[in-house]
């Protein structure tokens, strides 16, 4: 049982450096949280974790071998994916000059919190990466045999520190003081927001194609 919970707490500790680094799932809530609401932000935040559940649920199952032993399939999901943060990046730079409509308060009602979840779920599923590092994570830490609890846990903790480290971000940038800088800015914001996206497409496309 100790051993379990060794094991655990390095996964975890290994999938929390990974959730906080910056990628264009931080831009996705963090635009959503600052340029939106509150209740879009944390909507992006349960999306996110939901797509690392599957991902993580994937890298599990053993789903990420097959990526690997199929190269085309994996290049085919990465060009996919990084086409998708572009088709992303791109809306966001093109719409930024475009005022968003005050719905009373300093809260600003664009678009569905539904619509945040799923914008948000489909960034995270985007890029196949991901499950490649919870595949990695898991090949480190996991021992020869897993428990159905231990598999559990692992994926449940997965879960709590997705939609943690996100739910954070959507409250922190959602409070008066960011969201009156990015109304301030909102057009160079809403462009630098776009072009880091398309970049992170762009970086995900060509490591597909390159030789």
């Amino acid at each position: 049982m100790m051993q379990d919970l060794y094991v655990l707490a390095g996964i975890l500790a290994a999938l929390a450096i990974g959730a906080v680094s910056p990628g264009p799932s931080f831009v996705m809530v963090a635009r959503e949280s600052v340029s939106v609401s509150r209740g879009n932000g944390l909507a992006a935040a349960f999306g996110m974790g939901l797509g690392g559940l599957l991902m993580s649920s994937a890298a599990m199952l053993g789903l990420t071998m097959v990526l690997l032993a199929v190269p085309l399939l994996y290049l085919v999901l990465k060009v996919v994916g990084g086409l998708y943060l572009c088709y992303l990046g791109y809306r966001i730079f093109h719409g930024a000059s475009a005022a968003l409509a005050d719905a009373g308060g300093g809260a600003l009602q664009a678009h569905s919190a539904s619509r945040s979840f799923w914008m948000a779920f489909t960034t995270q599923i985007s890029n196949p990466k991901t499950a490649i590092v919870y595949a990695s994570v898991f090949a480190t830490f996991l021992p020869g045999k897993v428990s159905l609890l231990l598999a559990l846990l692992v994926l449940l903790g997965g879960w709590m520190i997705e939609v943690g480290w996100y739910a954070t971000v959507a409250l922190l940038l959602s409070a008066p003081a960011p969201r009156r800088t990015y109304l301030r800015f909102k057009t160079a914001l809403d462009r630098a927001a776009g072009a880091v996206m398309m970049a992170l497409g762009v970086r995900l496309v060509s490591s597909a194609i390159k030789p």
